[in-house]
């Protein structure tokens, strides 16, 4: 992983940041799952309490290129500034951009009634301590092709190290293992 590309988001009066990143998010796990990548990763350089308004997609070089002739941004590309791939600097921290996941969610909750494993009292307990462990990462909402459905998915930051850990991405960019690099 020695190149990197920034796409800066340009939201409009139609189009307002965080639609646009989610629809950009969209298209670049889209992109990823059709090359069956597991060697490309993304980081949010704005990243404050939002992501901010720069994506930074992390690869080798071929890598990158190759993503780029999939045109992958298709309609989006008038909406965001895509520069030039260009190496990683020298002196630069990595860290891990993952995904986090509620332990307690509607979902399994209503497995758990289903399923006969919980009563109705002990549902009310569950509820309670579900709004209780709320997520405040930052998050995409992202809509299945599959089903239709919107769900989110939160992002987790890892420390920063000195040296980058090996690894595989998933089809949205993010691993617990390997690192991206910082800067």
């Amino acid at each position: 992983m020695d190149h990197y590309i920034d796409i800066q988001i340009k939201p409009d009066a139609e189009m307002r940041e965080n639609v646009l990143l989610n629809k950009v998010y969209t298209k670049f796990h889209k992109a990823l799952f059709f090359l069956k990548s597991t060697d490309i990763g993304i980081s949010f350089p704005r990243y404050k309490v939002l992501l901010g308004n720069i994506v930074r997609i992390h690869g080798t070089e071929s890598r990158l290129l190759e993503l780029q002739n999939t045109n992958w941004l298709g309609g989006l590309s008038g909406y965001c500034k895509m520069a030039k791939i260009q190496a990683i600097p020298n002196d630069v921290s990595y860290r891990t951009i993952s995904r986090k996941q509620a332990n307690m969610t509607m979902a399994k909750l209503r497995r758990l009634l289903k399923r006969g494993s919980i009563s109705v009292q002990e549902a009310k307990k569950y509820k309670a301590k579900m709004h209780t462990q709320s997520l405040d990462n930052p998050f995409f909402e992202l809509n299945s092709t599959s089903n239709g459905n919107t769900h989110r998915r939160y992002i987790e930051f890892g420390e920063f190290q000195n040296f980058p850990a090996m690894g595989k991405f998933d089809f949205f960019g993010l691993s617990k293992q390997a690192t991206v690099p910082w800067f």
